[in-house]
């Protein structure tokens, strides 16, 4: 099939080169031009183990190209829609201009009978109008909703490997049609037994925002408990291994820790929280609330964690801060919780250095005001404390005797849960980390 993907940033960008991965032949369209040149010349503009590998081998297919221009979306069967739905400045609310703008723009070049797929996160309600917008501008086109569930880090092959397929289609025979396009586009992964749930607009729209606010909950349950632990003595760590061994509950997002961040789960709940006040349903969500502010206690309380090691004052002190992405195989900041914490240290008096195996870049253009350095024994020289906060392979492997080498005093706070506590307190490291006692 001839497939379009609109705006080529991290989802567009990973779907546009798994679709020709699948034998599509697809053109990227990315209106900003040097990321457009950046993909067309096989390299990534960000980090996702796997995506080098998969867009230089779909560009060497022939079967994907990239474009600034939405000209040459002309002729395709199926365009995806995969731009961005950042949270509104000031606002819970989620920032639509950039859906309907590309969904605009794409009516200048759409024909009857082709499909406008979005893949975007976006409020309840919103397929519905735009498909009401594509049908009235273009009769004989049509609109589904075909909800992303990438993890940074797995993007590639939750893309084509999926747990699911979600198809939020129009009723009657329009929805018939629009099923039987998607079903040609997923062939092969429909081909793996991948189940499908075919619904309505407004169900497809709300499976993504459900799943991110339940996850996001669940994170913050963990969190909760162990605010309850730091009180009474209890470890949220053997607190958490021993309910997740009910298979009701599970034992995945219940590591205790600094809390969720990036691009996602943030503004997906706050965004989910604004649409049901609009919708005169506020009181569902009210829970999303304190969800939130869980989340948000965890950073302070890291900053009082490394306050109390540092003897009561941060002032002067040296603080090693290693992970900076919001999570481990990924250089997105966005919202990072890592970050966050490094820059309060700093404000507080400390001098901070941070280091992370991708997201340098990314923080010296956005935090210029913190230092980032290129290795974790960088970061460590003569620190008085060391904070580790995303759970990068390379931090988790790291030997306690030869790294104990480089600091001023040996103390590390584990932000992710993510060491051996025992390798560490046996090499003469003061070892603490949120809702578990002091080792």
């Amino acid at each position: 099939m001839k497939i379009s993907v609109i705006g080529c940033g991290y989802l567009g960008a990973v779907h546009a080169a798994s679709m020709a991965q699948l034998g599509h032949d697809v053109v990227g369209i990315e209106v900003d031009v040097p990321k457009a040149e950046l993909l067309a010349s096989g390299r990534a503009p960000f980090h996702e183990p796997g995506f080098d590998e998969l867009l230089s081998s779909s560009l060497a297919s022939g079967r994907l190209r990239f474009s600034s221009s939405m000209a040459d979306a002309a002729g395709s069967q199926v365009h995806f829609v995969c731009v961005g739905t950042p949270q509104k400045r000031g606002e819970y609310a989620a920032d639509l201009r950039y859906v309907e703008s590309a969904t605009e723009s794409l009516l200048e070049v759409l024909a009857p009978g082709e499909l406008v797929v979005g893949k975007s996160t976006v409020p309840v309600g919103t397929a519905a109008r735009l498909a009401d917008l594509v049908t009235g501008k273009v009769p004989g086109a049509l609109l589904a909703w075909n909800p992303e569930f990438l993890r940074e880090g797995f993007a590639v092959a939750d893309t084509l490997h999926p747990d699911r397929l979600v198809y939020g289609l129009p009723a009657g025979a329009d929805g018939d049609t629009a099923r039987a396009l998607l079903d040609e586009v997923y062939a092969a992964i429909v081909a793996d037994g991948t189940p499908q749930v075919v619904t309505d607009y407004a169900t497809a729209e709300m499976v993504k925002t459900a799943a991110n606010s339940f996850l996001a909950t669940k994170i913050s349950f963990i969190n909760a408990m162990a605010e309850l632990c730091e009180a009474t003595g209890a470890d949220v760590k053997q607190l958490a291994d021993a309910i997740g061994y009910d298979d009701r509950i599970g034992r995945k997002f219940l590591n205790a820790g600094l809390g969720f961040g990036g691009g996602c789960l943030p503004k997906d709940i706050r965004a989910f929280m604004a649409r049901a006040g609009e919708l005169g349903a506020d009181q569902a969500l009210t829970f999303l609330r304190e969800v939130d502010n869980i989340n948000m206690r965890r950073r302070i309380r890291m900053v009082e964690l490394a306050r109390e090691v540092c003897d009561g004052s941060l002032l002067g002190k040296r603080i090693a801060v290693l992970g900076a992405a919001f999570k481990p195989d990924s250089d997105d900041i966005r919202d990072s919780p890592a970050l966050n914490v490094a820059a309060q240290l700093q404000l507080q008096g400390a001098t901070v250095r941070v280091t992370d195996p991708a997201a340098g870049d990314n923080i010296r253009r956005s935090w210029p005001q913190l230092d980032v350095v290129d290795s974790a024994e960088e970061a460590a020289a003569r620190a008085d404390a060391v904070l580790v906060l995303t759970e990068w392979k390379q931090f988790r492997e790291l030997d306690p005797v030869a790294f104990g080498q480089v600091v001023a005093r040996r103390a590390v706070l584990d932000g992710r849960q993510a060491l051996d506590r025992d390798a560490w307190t046996a090499a003469g490291w003061s070892y603490r980390a949120l809702g578990r006692r002091a080792g």
